[in-house]
């Protein structure tokens, strides 16, 4: 977007799903981009991609050559987990607790990139979206490991507020995240 409008400003946040619909409800912010909104707030929200959560080891994993392990197998290990007010952390406590699993998160961090790094130092299993780990997987840093019920099915929305008349530039970057979307999504299809 930046190439196409180099004089545009923009703000980029990345945070949690709490902080996200703070942001939306205090009108602090144009777009969103998110998992599933609440349906009780007056927002107006857009379907983009499928995010498919899965569970990320070190490649020396114990589990590494498991086929379909089980969730009581998982019991067992430590899990590096997002923090509280995260999406994917209630989204992963909601899947555990609906089938009486209880999986210890004995590291809280606040963002994907610091899970991913901790799993390669071998602290423990992440569960993250499948969308962000291409790279660690392909130079060997990372696995998936086959785990019975995942991948976890989520989704990404475009979010905003409704009524919320958006500058000319807010309707170019909402045409230009659908139009991305296209792009990420035959390059998903095509891998």
């Amino acid at each position: 977007f930046r190439q196409k409008y180099p004089k545009v400003n923009l703000s980029l946040k990345v945070t949690n799903h709490k902080t996200l619909l703070q942001l939306l409800e205090q009108n602090e912010t144009d777009i969103v981009l998110m998992g599933k909104p609440p349906e009780n707030c007056d927002l107006k929200y857009e379907f983009l991609l499928d995010n498919p959560l899965v569970i990320i080891a070190p490649p020396n994993h114990p589990l590494q050559n498991q086929k379909n392990i089980s969730l009581e197998t998982l019991k067992d290990h430590t899990f590096l987990m997002r923090e509280q007010g995260s999406g994917t952390r209630t989204s992963v406590e909601k899947f555990f607790a609906e089938r009486g699993i209880s999986v210890s998160a004995s590291m809280e961090m606040n963002n994907n990139s610091a899970i991913k790094l901790g799993v390669e130092a071998g602290l423990g299993l992440g569960i993250v979206s499948s969308h962000t780990i291409d790279a660690e997987i392909e130079s060997g840093r990372l696995m998936v490991l086959d785990v019975d019920s995942f991948p976890l099915m989520r989704k990404w929305y475009m979010v905003r507020r409704e009524g919320k008349r958006l500058s000319a530039m807010g309707c170019a970057f909402e045409e230009f995240i659908r139009a991305e979307k296209q792009r990420f999504v035959r390059t998903a299809q095509n891998q």
